[in-house]
C-alpha cells in the first residue's frame, strides 16, 4: 500500500511511518493540514491517515476538500478526539473510518488493510444494489430513484446502503449506530432518527411508494409495500 500520513506530532508520525514501512508500505508524511491536502489532491494513495487537530487546516476540512474534488481515496481519521460528535463530524466530512488515540498498531494495520481491500474490490466490478426503483451505485457513490439522481451526504449514503443490504429486515437504532457510525448507541440522542428523516425526504417524499418504514418500538425497515 502507498499511504499518506498527515500528523503534526513528529514522534508519532515517525512511529507510524516506521511501522508501516516494516509492513512493506510506501509512506509519505505531511505535518500540517494544508500540505496534507495538497499531497492528497496531487498524488495517488491507497489510504490516507489523517489527524484532526492540525496546523493551518484541520483534518475535517482536509477530507472534505478531497471529497469535493472527487478524490475517493479511503480516509482513516486518527485522533484523540473520540466523542460521538467528533466521529459524526468526521464521517459527515467524508471519512471512511475513525480510530481514537491511543491505539494499538495492530488495529491500525488491520483497519488500513480492510479499507484498501474494500476500495480495491470496489474498482474491479460493477457494484450496484437495487430495491424497487431505488438504485445505489457503490463504486460511483451515486443514488438514483427512477430517473432522478439523489444527492446524499457520506453518512446518508452509508445509512441507505445499510438499509438496502438489510431489505425486509427490521434494524434497530443500536444496529445502525454500531454498523453505520461505528459508535455505541447513546439513548439520549436522536441523531439516528434525524438522519432517517433526512433520508426519507430525499428518497421517499416525491414518490408514491414509500420504502423506509418505522416499526414502532423496534426500529426501521426498508421494503416495498
Amino acid at each position: 500500500m502507498k499511504i499518506l500520513v498527515v500528523e503534526d506530532e513528529p514522534k508519532l508520525a515517525s512511529f507510524i511511518k516506521k511501522g508501516l514501512e516494516e509492513q512493506s508500505c510506501e509512506v509519505d508524511v505531511a505535518y500540517d493540514g494544508q500540505v496534507g491536502r495538497n499531497m492528497a489532491l496531487n498524488n495517488t494513495y491507497d489510504v490516507v491517515i489523517l489527524d484532526v487537530n492540525l496546523p493551518k487546516m484541520n483534518g475535517f476540512d482536509v477530507v472534505q476538500a478531497m471529497r469535493q474534488e472527487n478524490i475517493r481515496t479511503p480516509v482513516l481519521m486518527l485522533t484523540a478526539m473520540g466523542s460521538v460528535d467528533d466521529k459524526l463530524t468526521g464521517f459527515e466530512a467524508g471519512a471512511d473510518d475513525y480510530l481514537v488515540k491511543p491505539f494499538e498498531f495492530r488495529e491500525l494495520m488491520a483497519r488500513l488493510r480492510a479499507l484498501n481491500k474494500r476500495s480495491s474490490d470496489g474498482g474491479l466490478q460493477s457494484n450496484v444494489i437495487r430495491v424497487a426503483d431505488l438504485e445505489l451505485d457503490l463504486n460511483e457513490k451515486v443514488a438514483r430513484r427512477g430517473d432522478k439522481r439523489i444527492d446524499l451526504t457520506a453518512k446518508e449514503f452509508g445509512l441507505l446502503e445499510y438499509f438496502m443490504r438489510n431489505r425486509g429486515r427490521v434494524v434497530s437504532r443500536i444496529d445502525i449506530a454500531e454498523k453505520v457510525w461505528d459508535i455505541h448507541f447513546d439513548t439520549g440522542t436522536n441523531v439516528i432518527d434525524v438522519y432517517v428523516n433526512f433520508l426519507r425526504k430525499k428518497i421517499d417524499k416525491d414518490f408514491p411508494t414509500k420504502l423506509i418504514h418505522t416499526v414502532i418500538g423496534m426500529g426501521y425497515m426498508l421494503k416495498e409495500e
